[in-house]
């Protein structure tokens, strides 16, 4: 059986694009791993527990606790008192969210420098199966938490366009 092309070129482009993708990412918040997630993350989930965020990166619970601290530590993340008092919801600062807003803003560029060889003609078709792709990676809610724990939700679902997983929420 001859080799998929298609296929390879897809996992070409998936890996390179995670690659700036990455570097844009630590290179605005000064942080590797999973702590630029948990920002965006928060910022569309305000009141999010540890164990919530934990299961949106898919870390342990313990990992998640690190992050948390770590961001709290450096004045992005603010614990507060639960209903319960068990729980200690998790929410951005003024500056987390102004944090958050740079890892989407160099999240935005390094995406677009990677477009940019592309006319609009292309980009409208791409866009097109880009988003019946992406309405296939989650068939739950937590999943699609998961697979959107970086996306910037006002390039993706705002004004006329629909969440390509909005399906999830029914």
């Amino acid at each position: 059986m001859e080799p998929d092309r298609l296929a390879q070129l897809l996992g070409v482009l998936s890996l390179a694009t995670a690659d700036r993708f990455r570097s844009a990412i630590e290179d605005s918040l000064g942080r590797g791993g999973a702590h630029a997630a948990a920002l965006v993350h928060l910022g569309a989930h305000s009141g999010e527990s540890v164990q919530g965020l934990a299961d949106v990166l898919r870390v342990s619970q313990p990992a998640a606790v690190k992050i948390a601290d770590r961001l709290a530590a450096d004045g992005l993340v603010e614990r507060r008192i639960g209903a319960d008092r068990r729980v200690r919801p998790l929410r951005l600062t003024a500056r987390g969210r102004r944090a958050a807003g740079r890892v989407l803003t160099q999240r935005g560029a390094a995406l677009d420098e990677l477009l940019s060889v592309l006319d609009a003609a292309e980009r409208e078709a791409l866009e097109a199966l880009l988003e019946k792709l992406v309405s296939r990676l989650a068939d739950d809610r937590p999943t699609a938490l998961t697979v959107c724990r970086l996306c910037d939700r006002a390039a993706c679902c705002g004004g006329a366009r629909d969440c390509p997983l909005a399906h999830t929420t029914a």
